[in-house]
């Protein structure tokens, strides 16, 4: 019999919990998106999770350490090369890349971007690393004259294609990213093709809630295809069913906001299911970090925050909620990329052990583990199981 009737994971995007240690040779030394954040806007009051043990883990002004915490805490550091969504999900459900995806510092080459514009039929403007608004603000305008779509990359392993809604429409731009990952195979095989769609006037350019990528599938099952495949419930909601190509889940909602995909997880939790809730809160990731806006950042961790009691609520005596994150993006870091951090685990419910300290883990796959070895469905690809400790066993 499992140890759990239903598991939630909630990924905070974006969210770390200090400089992994090899962030140096990232150019990342001394990120660290809770500690930094908080100083930068006078304190991040987190009470909720704070009595979890998340100020245990790295120093937060405003939410200090706690001598009770109410369930298990402590750090995942990364064993993947990458700093990205995909990656750090992969390894979070058991599949540990072990060498990078491809990466464009200097843009895609121009062979490859012409094999895409005939496919297309249209030309394209940009190809080169770039913020995604700043980029749209540049080049909006020539977009809107031309009808080419806007191309860059980051500093992760992602092709974008920005598109105005009105020149180019969704349906059409979805299918262009289509296209772009059909192409991106082999030595080009990037972790996602993303979609950006923005509407507006030129100084006046906002991207929709329209975004959607187009990810790799996972080289191994993950623990998503393993409960799948026993039988169980796995519900996806953000943009689940885009990192895994949809892969190993029975139910998704691809919710854009934390807003949205706040209120789906609390619906979905309130009705009868048996397996996995996995949920991707984007807000801290897309809206904030990128954009170096701590105060924004601050706010959507305290909303979070807040939210987090009527989870706990719905929580059965079998049922248990783990917090963590997929990477970091300092909003007070330079640049405008992720940063390579640790993430933080929270574990609470019903059967979790009181103020356990799981300490620093070498791996994000070992929550993976853990939910296969309580769900009786592993070993998976990577990961040691912390079950025993945290009285799951």
């Amino acid at each position: 019999m499992a140890a759990l009737d239903r598991a939630v994971v909630i990924v905070l995007d974006g969210v770390g919990a200090g400089h992994a240690p090899d962030a140096a040779s990232y150019g990342d030394a001394g990120a660290n998106c809770l500690t930094n954040t908080a100083r930068a806007v006078g304190g991040l009051p987190l009470p909720v999770m704070g009595s979890l043990g998340i100020g245990n883990i790295t120093p937060i002004e405003g939410t200090p350490p706690t001598e009770q915490a109410r369930g298990a805490y402590g750090r995942l550091d990364e064993a993947a090369a990458g700093k990205d969504s995909t990656t750090g999900h992969w390894e979070l459900m058991g599949v540990t890349l072990r060498r990078a995806l491809p990466t464009y510092p200097h843009g895609f080459p121009p062979d490859l971007v012409a094999r895409f514009e005939a496919a297309i039929g249209r030309g394209t403007l940009g190809n080169r690393p770039a913020s995604g608004t700043v980029i749209i603000e540049e080049l909006g305008a020539e977009h809107l004259r031309t009808g080419k779509p806007i191309l860059y990359t980051s500093a992760d392993s992602v092709f974008q294609l920005a598109a105005h809604e009105e020149i180019i429409p969704l349906d059409e731009l979805y299918r262009m990213c289509e296209v772009a990952r059909g192409l991106l195979v082999g030595e080009h095989a990037v972790g996602r093709v993303i979609a950006r769609p923005f509407i507006g006037t030129p100084g006046h350019f906002t991207r929709t809630p329209h975004r959607r990528d187009f990810s790799l599938e996972p080289p191994a099952p993950t623990l998503l295809d393993t409960l799948k495949e026993a039988g169980y419930d796995v519900i996806g909601i953000g943009k689940i069913e885009d990192l895994f190509a949809l892969r190993g889940l029975t139910k998704s909602n691809h919710t854009g906001t934390n807003e949205t995909g706040m209120a789906a997880a609390l619906d979905e939790l309130a009705r009868p299911f048996h397996g996995l809730l996995f949920v991707n809160l984007v807000d801290c990731d897309q809206l904030y970090g990128h954009r170096r806006d701590a105060r924004g950042y601050a706010r959507a961790l305290e909303q979070v925050d807040a939210w987090l009691p009527s989870m706990l609520r719905l929580l059965g005596p079998r049922d248990a909620l783990f917090i963590t994150g997929d990477h970091g993006t300092d909003p007070t870091y330079r640049g405008s990329d992720h940063t390579r951090e640790a993430v933080p685990l929270l574990a609470a419910g019903g059967p979790i052990r009181a103020n356990v300290n799981l300490g620093a883990r070498a791996s994000f796959a070992d929550l993976g583990a853990t939910l296969a070895d309580v769900f009786g469905v592993g070993p998976l690809e990577s990961g040691a199981s912390f079950a025993g400790e945290v009285g799951l066993g």
